[in-house]
C-alpha cells in the first residue's frame, strides 16, 4: 500500500471572481504554488523582502519594454524607491525620450508587407510601431539638449566633453519635462541610469552625429568604476533582470571585484539555457561565478516581460501598502 504524501502541501486550484483585487490574485498565486503563477508569487515575495531588508535593488532594462507599454510602470518603480539603480538598454532610453520629445508609439497599424511600412516611413517592433517623424522629434530634442550639455560642461582647454553615461542621463533628465518619463523620475530620485552600450542605439547614434562637430567622448572606465563602488558600498543587494543582455551581465559582474554577492535576484526571460548565452542563463548558474550563493533568494519567471512585470510590481506594492 503506497504511503499518502500528506506532508506536501497541495496545488490549489486558483480562483477567479469579478471582484478580486491584485493581492487576492498573487496570493492565490502562491497556493497554487506551482509553473508560471508560483513562480510569479515567489518573485513578489522575493521583492518584498529587497525592500523590507533595505537592499539597494539593481534593475536591469533590456528589451523593447518601453514600446511595449511598460514605461510608466518603470516610472512608478523609481518614483517609489523601489529601485536604486538602473542598468539599460541604449534603445528604452531612446524610446522614452521620444515620448517625451511629443513622439508617440503605435499599434493597430495596417500592413501587408514591411516593405509597405518602410515605404510609408514606419518602423514595427513585434506589433508595436513608430514612425520616422517620432524620431525627428527625438533628434530635435537631442540636438539642442546635447549642445546645451557640452557648452556647459566642456573642458575649455581641450574643447573636448568626456562624460560617463551616468552623467550624461543625470543632466538629459534633468532637461526633460515629462512626468511620465522614466529618466525624469530617475533624476529627480537621485537613481543613477547606465548605459553601456549606448552606441548600439538611436541615442547613442544621435550623440556620434553631434561629436563629429564638438569632441566628446564617453567614459566607459568612469561608469564602470562608479558602478562598482555602489555595489561595494551596499551592505545588501538585490537585482531584478527584466530580459538579460548587457544589463544583466553589467549589474551582475558589479558585486565581482568585492567578497560579496548579491542577496536577491529575480529574472524575467524567455530566453533558453541552451545556447549557452547569459540572456537565458539560471541564475543558479551565478553561483558558480561568485555573483550571488547558495543562500541568495533567487527565481526565474519565464515570460513575457510585458505580462509578468505588471502582476509582479502590483503584487508588491499592494503587499508594501499597509
Amino acid at each position: 500500500m503506497k504511503k499518502k504524501n500528506s506532508k506536501y502541501p497541495s496545488v490549489n486550484p486558483i480562483d477567479i471572481d469579478e471582484d478580486i483585487s491584485i493581492k487576492e490574485l498573487i496570493e492565490g498565486f502562491k497556493q497554487s504554488g506551482v509553473f508560471g503563477p508560483g513562480r510569479i508569487a515567489q518573485a513578489v515575495d522575493i521583492y518584498v523582502k529587497m525592500l523590507e531588508n533595505d537592499s539597494k535593488i539593481f534593475l536591469g532594462i533590456a528589451g523593447a519594454l518601453v514600446p511595449g507599454g511598460m514605461r510608466n510602470i518603470l516610472t512608478e518603480m523609481i518614483r517609489r524607491d523601489m529601485v536604486q539603480v538602473i542598468v539599460s538598454t541604449g534603445a528604452n532610453v531612446t524610446h522614452d525620450i521620444i515620448e517625451a520629445a511629443g513622439g508617440r508609439h503605435l499599434r493597430q497599424v495596417p500592413y501587408s508587407t514591411d516593405k509597405e511600412l518602410r515605404d510609408k516611413s514606419i518602423d514595427r517592433i513585434y506589433d508595436a510601431f513608430v514612425g520616422d517623424d517620432s524620431f525627428m522629434k527625438l533628434e530635435d530634442m537631442l540636438q539642442p539638449l546635447y549642445r546645451e550639455i557640452w557648452d556647459e560642461n566642456n573642458d575649455k582647454d581641450t574643447n573636448t566633453l568626456t562624460i560617463t553615461t551616468y552623467e550624461l542621463m543625470k543632466l538629459i533628465g534633468r532637461k526633460i519635462d515629462d512626468k511620465n518619463s522614466f529618466v525624469r523620475a530617475a533624476y529627480e530620485k537621485k537613481v543613477p541610469i547606465f548605459v553601456p552600450a549606448i552606441g548600439d542605439s538611436i541615442l547613442g547614434l544621435q550623440l556620434w552625429l553631434f561629436s563629429q562637430m564638438n569632441r566628446t567622448l564617453i567614459d566607459d572606465m568612469g561608469d564602470l568604476g562608479k558602478i562598482q563602488q555602489i555595489a561595494g558600498d551596499s551592505e545588501k543587494a538585490g537585482a531584478i533582470f527584466l530580459g538579460g543582455g548587457v544589463p544583466k551581465n553589467y549589474i551582475f559582474q558589479s558585486r565581482l571585484m568585492s567578497p560579496k554577492t548579491f542577496d536577491y535576484a529575480i529574472q524575467i526571460t524567455m530566453d533558453r539555457v541552451e545556447t549557452g548565452g547569459l540572456s537565458g542563463a539560471a541564475l543558479e548558474e551565478a553561483i558558480s561565478w561568485g555573483k550571488v550563493d547558495s543562500e541568495s533568494k533567487m527565481v526565474t519567471v519565464v515570460s513575457d516581460i510585458t505580462i509578468a512585470l505588471p502582476l509582479i510590481f502590483g503584487g508588491t506594492i499592494a503587499r508594501m501598502t499597509k
